[in-house]
């Protein structure tokens, strides 16, 4: 199963979801993230990721023209406040909102604390969703 996790940025939130689900789930699935306005991605989604073992580092922000879209058999957004980025595809979808850790309104210490709390619920979700 080819898998494709969403979000505008790809910057955090679909990162952190790929880092998660590659460690997870393994070589038995192919594991994507992008974004409709990809940026680069984000140091506290590295750093908290790395907290619980898992080495994001190497990962980039991609576009949709970097994923072959015409292979993918599931595609999850996860955007909460924004607007979703929207495949033409066949393919399954399902979406599952989280707010944007990213949020610069936010001190960085705070922006640490969601971003574990966003980790989590992705694990979570991902965990229910195959491991059960």
């Amino acid at each position: 199963m080819k898998i494709l996790f969403m979000c505008v940025a790809n910057s955090a939130r679909s990162q952190m979801a790929e880092g998660l689900a590659r460690h997870y789930l393994g070589n038995s699935f192919e594991i994507y993230s992008a974004g409709s306005q990809p940026s680069r991605l984000n140091p506290l989604a590295v750093k908290s990721m790395t907290e619980i073992g898992i080495d994001i580092s190497k990962q980039s922000s991609k576009s949709l023209d970097d994923i072959p879209l015409d292979k993918i058999d599931l595609i999850i957004t996860l955007c909460h406040e924004e607007v979703c980025p929207i495949v033409p595809n066949r393919c399954q979808k399902e979406h599952w909102p989280f707010p944007d850790p990213a949020n610069s309104n936010l001190s960085q210490n705070d922006q640490l604390k969601l971003f574990r709390t966003v980790r989590e619920n992705i694990r979570k979700k991902i965990q229910d969703r195959w491991l059960h």
